[in-house]
C-alpha cells in the first residue's frame, strides 16, 4: 500500500430486497366455517400486504358472514353454490391484482403465510403459486390425484399438494382459467396453469390442519378429481393409448432409480445381494434371449469378447435386440429354469431378517421377472429402454453400479451398489452376504463381510470368497445356520412377489 494512502472500508452488506408496494386481495370461500372464520379474517389482516380480506359465502346459515364482518372482512354471498363457483367469483370482485386463496376451515395458521405464498408473484419470478405444508397426503391425493397425474400429466406429478386449495396468483392468470364448481376445481386450475404456460412454483408454509371428512365424502371428492383429470386428459389429446405406453415407460425408469426402490426397505439389518445369470437362473438372460429372437449367431462375438470393455459390450448387446417386443424380455425371463433351491434359499433369507437385492449386469425387465419369482425384496439392474412396447436397443447404466466409485478397476461394478446401499441404508459392509458365480461378482465378493461363490466358472472366484458351493443354492442357509422353509411352508405364507418387502 502506498504511503499515506487510506484503508478502503469494508463494502456495505447488501440491503434486503423489498418487495413492491403492491396490496393483495385474500379471498375465502366458506360454507358454514362460524368455528374457524374469524380467527382466519384476522390473521389475514394482519398482514402488511394484504389490501383486503373477501369472503365468498355459500349461503351459510351458522353465523359466518356475520363474524366474517365483524372481523373486517368484505362479504359477498355467491350467485351459485359451490366451491369453484366462489373462487371465481373471488376474483371478480377483488380490489387488487394479486390473489391468495385460502380455506375457511383452517387452523394453525402461522405468521408469514401470505408473505410466502406472494412474493414470487410480486418479484415476478411466477404467475401461479401452490401451498404445500407439513402434513400426509390425503387419500384422494394419494390414491386418485397422484396416479392419474402420473400417467396424464406427469409434468404435475411431483407437486406435494395438488389438490391443495391455498394458492396465489395474478388476475389475468385467473381470468383465462376454467373454475370447476365442484372439488376437481383445485387440480383443474393447476393444469389449466400449465396449459397458459404460466409460471409455476411451490411453497412450503410450513405445518397446516384442515377438518378431517368422512369416507363418503372422500369417496365423492375422488369421482369429481377423476373426472375433472380425465376431462383434461382428453382436451390435451393424451387419452391415446400411446401416451398410455409413455406413461408406463416413464414409471417403470422411475421404479428404477434407487430413492424409489430403497423406500420398499425399512428397518434394514442385513443384507444379501445375489448375482441373476448362473446364480438365481440356471442359465444367462442375453443367451436365452439370443435363441429366441434368432440372435444367436450375431451374440456369439460379443459375449466375454475381452477386446471390448465392459460398457462398450454392453452396449452392443442391447442394440441386438432393438425391436424386441418387452413381452419376450419378460417370457425369456420367466421361462429359465431356477437354480434348486432358489426360492426356498431367498425366502429363508428373508425370513433370517436380510433384505435380498438381485444385482445383475443383465437388463432391469428380466431381473424384475426373476425378483418376482423367488420373491426377492428388489433389483438393481442396467435399464433397457422401450417404446411402443418394444426395445430401442439403448441402455441406461443402472445408477449404484457406478456411484459411489468404491471400486478402482471398473466403471461399472457391484462393490459399487454394496457401499451404495450401505451408505442409504445404514448397514455395514459386514454385515452382507453376497453371492455370485463369475468374474463380474469378484470385487462384490470380497467387499462384503461374508460371501459365497456358487458354481464358480474360475478359480479366481473362489478364491474371492469366503465359501464355495457346488450343488445348491440352500446351502447358503446351512453356512448361516438357518432353517431352509419348505415349498409348502412358502405357499402358506402367501407371499406376494408384486410387493416383496
Amino acid at each position: 500500500m502506498a504511503r499515506n494512502a487510506r484503508p478502503r472500508p469494508a463494502p456495505a452488506p447488501p440491503r434486503p430486497r423489498r418487495l413492491p408496494t403492491r396490496k393483495v386481495t385474500v379471498v375465502i370461500p366458506v360454507l358454514n366455517e362460524s368455528r374457524t372464520i374469524g380467527e382466519i379474517v384476522r390473521f389475514a389482516r394482519a398482514d402488511r400486504l394484504v389490501g383486503e380480506v373477501l369472503v365468498i359465502d355459500d349461503g351459510s346459515i351458522d353465523g359466518t358472514p356475520e363474524l366474517a364482518e365483524q372481523a373486517g372482512a368484505r362479504v359477498v354471498t355467491s350467485a351459485l353454490m359451490g366451491k369453484g363457483e366462489s373462487m371465481e367469483e373471488g376474483w371478480q370482485h377483488a380490489r387488487h391484482d394479486v390473489l391468495v386463496y385460502l380455506d375457511g376451515d383452517l387452523t394453525g395458521l402461522r405468521k408469514g403465510l401470505i408473505r410466502k405464498l406472494v412474493e414470487p408473484l410480486l418479484r415476478n419470478e411466477a404467475d401461479f403459486v401452490k401451498a404445500k405444508f407439513t402434513r400426509a397426503a390425503g387419500r384422494v391425493t394419494i390414491l386418485t390425484a397422484k396416479p392419474l397425474l402420473k400417467t396424464y400429466f406427469p409434468e404435475l406429478a411431483e407437486f406435494a399438494q395438488p389438490l391443495g386449495g391455498i394458492i396465489a396468483a395474478r388476475r389475468d392468470l385467473l381470468q383465462r382459467l376454467r373454475f370447476e364448481n365442484d372439488y376437481g376445481v383445485d387440480i383443474g386450475l393447476l393444469i389449466d396453469a400449465t396449459r397458459e404456460r404460466a409460471r409455476i412454483v411451490e411453497v412450503d408454509i410450513g405445518e397446516l390442519r384442515h377438518d378431517s371428512q368422512s369416507l363418503d365424502a372422500l369417496g365423492e371428492m375422488a369421482m369429481q378429481v377423476t373426472r375433472t383429470i380425465i376431462e383434461r386428459a382428453a382436451e390435451w389429446g393424451r387419452l391415446r393409448l400411446s401416451f398410455i405406453q409413455q406413461s408406463r415407460e416413464r414409471d417403470r425408469v422411475r421404479r428404477v432409480r434407487q430413492e424409489v426402490a430403497l423406500k420398499r426397505l425399512e428397518n434394514v439389518e442385513r443384507l444379501a445381494l445375489i448375482d441373476m445369470d448362473g446364480t438365481l437362473l440356471n442359465g444367462r438372460f442375453v443367451i436365452e434371449l439370443a435363441r429366441a429372437t434368432g440372435r444367436e449367431e450375431a451374440l456369439q462375438p460379443l459375449l466375454d469378447n475381452e477386446l471390448l470393455s465392459p460398457v462398450q459390450r454392453t452396449r452392443r448387446i442391447a442394440a441386438l435386440f432393438a425391436g424386441v417386443p418387452r413381452q419376450v424380455f419378460r417370457r425369456v425371463a420367466r421361462d429359465i429354469p431356477l437354480m434348486p433351491g432358489a426360492v426356498e434359499t431367498v425366502v429363508g433369507l428373508r425370513k433370517a431378517g436380510y433384505r435380498v437385492v438381485i444385482v445383475t449386469d443383465s437388463y432391469h425387465s428380466a431381473a424384475e421377472t426373476v425378483r418376482r419369482r423367488v420373491f426377492a425384496d428388489f433389483a438393481i439392474a442396467h435399464l433397457m429402454r422401450f417404446r411402443h412396447e418394444k426395445a430401442t436397443g439403448r441402455v441406461t447404466f443402472a445408477p449404484a453400479m457406478r456411484e459411489p466409485v468404491k471400486c478402482r478397476k471398473h466403471r461399472l461394478c457391484k462393490l459399487n451398489v454394496l457401499h451404495h446401499l450401505c451408505a442409504e441404508l445404514n448397514v455395514p459392509p459386514d454385515r452382507v452376504l453376497a453371492v455370485g458365480d463369475s468374474e463380474n461378482d469378484i470385487c462384490v465378493l470380497r467387499g462384503a463381510g461374508n460371501s459365497v461363490a456358487f458354481q464358480p466358472k474360475r478359480p479366481s472366484v473362489r478364491d474371492a470368497a469366503k465359501h464355495t458351493l457346488e450343488e445348491d443354492l440352500r446351502g447358503i442357509l446351512k453356512l448361516l445356520g438357518e432353517p431352509v422353509p419348505a415349498l409348502s411352508e412358502i405357499r402358506e405364507m402367501n407371499l406376494d412377489p408384486e410387493n416383496a418387502s
